[in-house]
C-alpha cells in the first residue's frame, strides 16, 4: 500500500478524469486545471466516471510515479459538492476514502442547550 503519510498536501482532482491519460495527460491536468506543480512533495488523486477506478500520481525525485486500483465490486465516494475541481485534503480523509468510508460528510452539528 502507499505511504501517504509521506506527502507534503494531497489533491483531489474532483471532476471525474478520462482513464485513458497516462502521466502526461495527468501532470497537464494538474499544472493546466489544478494550477498546481506536480514536481512538489504532493499527491494527486483522479476518479474514473464509473467511480470503481482511481489513480495517484507524484514525484519521486527520480521520476513520476502512477499508481491505478480498480474496485471489483465496490465504488469510491467520490465528492461531489465543491465548488473548486481542486480539493486539499488531509491524510485522515484520504485514509478513509481508500477505505470506503464517506469522509465528505459533515460531522454531526455540537448543540448548546441551556434547558430542556
Amino acid at each position: 500500500m502507499l505511504d501517504i503519510t509521506r506527502f507534503d498536501q494531497i489533491y483531489i482532482y474532483r471532476p471525474f478524469a478520462d482513464f485513458r491519460k497516462g502521466i502526461n495527460g495527468l501532470c497537464g491536468i494538474i499544472q493546466d486545471e489544478m494550477n498546481l506543480n506536480p514536481f512538489k512533495k504532493y499527491l494527486f488523486i483522479f476518479c474514473s466516471r464509473t467511480r470503481d477506478k482511481v489513480k495517484m500520481i507524484y514525484w519521486d525525485d527520480t521520476g513520476f510515479v502512477l499508481w491505478h486500483k480498480r474496485l471489483e465490486v465496490e465504488k469510491y465516494l467520490w465528492p461531489t459538492t465543491w465548488e473548486n475541481d481542486s480539493i486539499k485534503v488531509d491524510v485522515n480523509k484520504i485514509q478513509a476514502f481508500l477505505q470506503g468510508l464517506d469522509p465528505w460528510r459533515e460531522p454531526h452539528k455540537n448543540l448548546d442547550y441551556s434547558s430542556i
